[in-house]
């Protein structure tokens, strides 16, 4: 069995998680003041978006630390998949945010209110230029961890949010056209809502143990029967415990002739095949020399 690594793929971007956070909880006091001095719900909607994405990085921070302890009698595998809980939950509260903000909407659409749209323009343009910082901080941490990738596309839901944001304001203060408020304010929900369902899905996916996204189970197992001394294949199973840790559990049949020496070199050979070509870190294999062994294993 190989070691599982010490350290979180999320774990590795900590320092650069922390900065985002910082400065996105600051200009969330601002943007939520300047949004209800306004009266725009569309810079509400997008403060409202930014205040998941405070707290999603909140609870990122917190799984990261907690990723860190060390594995004991009770939790064998550590901490590590509180990393996929608070991505889980950062995917729900996402789905609520979307339709309080498609609902508030509607009940525009019917009554809009005035807006100040300088106000609206000015918060929204540093909001832009926070989030591309933001962007730029997360950007490489967000190929490898899950819980960095939903900071990271948050923040850039935030930028496309901004965007929208500036262009309601312009309308409003050039041409007093109120319906352009919810309407930049739809389309923040409805962009928010595919991403939402992606991270959903990828969070369930690693809770249910499913083959990583990433790995071609039909290539792993071809691999594998590949090796000289390999007849079969058992119970073959890839799982996620963590972005950036993936799993692998079987039973190989190998041939009866086939001395110590042979199964350790194949053993060690399969290892190394899964380490570099499926990033596959963490492998435990049981081997049999005969089918019947294998039989008489599971009965």
């Amino acid at each position: 069995m190989s070691a599982i690594h010490s350290q979180s793929a999320g774990g590795k971007h900590n320092n650069a998680l922390k900065i985002v956070f910082v400065i996105t909880a600051l200009f969330l006091v601002v943007e939520v003041i300047a949004g209800l001095a306004s009266n725009s719900l569309a810079l509400l909607s997008d403060a409202a978006h930014m205040l998941t994405d405070v707290g999603g990085q909140a609870l990122a921070l917190f799984a990261i630390w907690m990723a860190s302890k060390p594995r004991n009698a009770t939790k064998t595998y550590g901490y590590y998949r509180i990393e996929i809980f608070s991505a889980l939950i950062n995917a729900l509260v996402l789905l609520g945010i979307s339709v309080f903000i498609l609902v508030e909407a509607w009940q525009r659409f019917k009554n809009p209110p005035e807006v100040a749209g300088a106000s609206v323009i000015i918060v929204a343009v540093v909001g832009l230029v926070i989030n591309l910082v933001s962007m730029k901080l997360l950007h490489a941490g967000s190929k490898e961890s899950i819980n960095i990738k939903g900071a990271f596309m948050e923040v850039l839901s935030d930028m496309l949010s901004s965007i929208a944001v500036i262009i309601a304001g312009v309308i409003i203060f050039a041409t007093g056209w109120l319906y352009i408020d919810p309407i930049m304010s739809v389309l923040i929900g409805l962009f928010i809502l595919p991403r939402t369902f992606h991270l959903l899905k990828e969070s369930i996916d690693i809770l249910l143990e499913a083959v990583p996204k990433d790995v071609d189970f039909d290539a792993v197992q071809k691999s594998i029967l590949e090796h000289p001394e390999v007849l079969a294949i058992h119970d073959l199973h890839i799982w996620t415990i963590t972005s950036g840790i993936n799993a692998l559990s079987a039973h190989i049949i190998m041939k009866p002739e086939a001395n110590l020496a042979e199964v350790s070199a194949n053993m060690a050979a399969i290892k190394n095949d899964l380490q570099h070509h499926y990033n596959i870190s963490h492998t435990t294999i049981e081997v049999h020399t005969k089918e019947a062994d294998y039989q008489s294993n599971i009965v």
